[in-house]
């Protein structure tokens, strides 16, 4: 089941590193991403795209079958999405996950009517499902289904002035395993 658009999205503290329990509040609670995979030659690629979290806490992303996020997610299937904070100071949220390429044509319209509801704030009526249907059939959209394994966070950290008497503090953050439980 897809999970709805929060109304607030997650608030990263600015003062130590994020629990596990807050890192995939934050996935759940953002929108967009820089997907990124590994490419045979050269670096990394990467581009923004919008996702949908799942209840089972997957992440789904709508692209086109021909394009190159499809491609290497069937034939890989490491990706890498680097979930961004639309606020400022920006964090992020890098997530690993192993993705796989769905095609079941009724996913691939609740992911794109989702993806449309994210990117204009509201809800797509039902009555825009025929014309998404059809742009789905046209586009040949798929569903790149991704699990997250491990995250690595990065707090928000800016100065707000030029006052040299006033330190910007950094720590190291770690890996952590998706599923792993809060410190007691």
């Amino acid at each position: 089941m897809l999970l709805p658009p929060a109304s607030e999205p997650f608030t990263v503290p600015t003062d130590r590193d994020l629990l596990p329990s807050e890192r995939r509040e934050f996935v759940r609670t953002h929108r967009t991403c820089v997907y990124g995979y590994r490419r045979r030659h050269d670096g990394p690629a990467m581009s923004i795209v919008y996702y949908i979290p799942t209840e089972d806490d997957e992440l789904l992303v709508s692209t086109i079958a021909g394009r190159g996020k499809a491609r290497v997610a069937a034939r890989d299937g490491k990706v890498s999405l680097c979930v961004l904070d639309e606020r400022w100071p920006f964090a992020y949220l890098q997530v690993y996950t192993d993705a796989t390429v769905e095609r079941d044509r009724d996913l691939v319209v609740d992911v794109m009517m989702a993806v449309a509801g994210r990117m204009s704030g509201q809800p797509l009526p039902e009555e825009a499902r025929p014309t998404v249907e059809a742009m789905a059939a046209e586009e040949g959209r798929v569903v790149l289904r991704c699990r997250p394994y491990e995250t690595f966070a990065q707090p928000p950290r800016h100065l707000y002035h030029n006052d040299q008497e006033e330190r910007i503090t950094h720590w190291v953050s770690a890996t952590v395993p998706w599923d792993a439980p809060d410190p007691s």
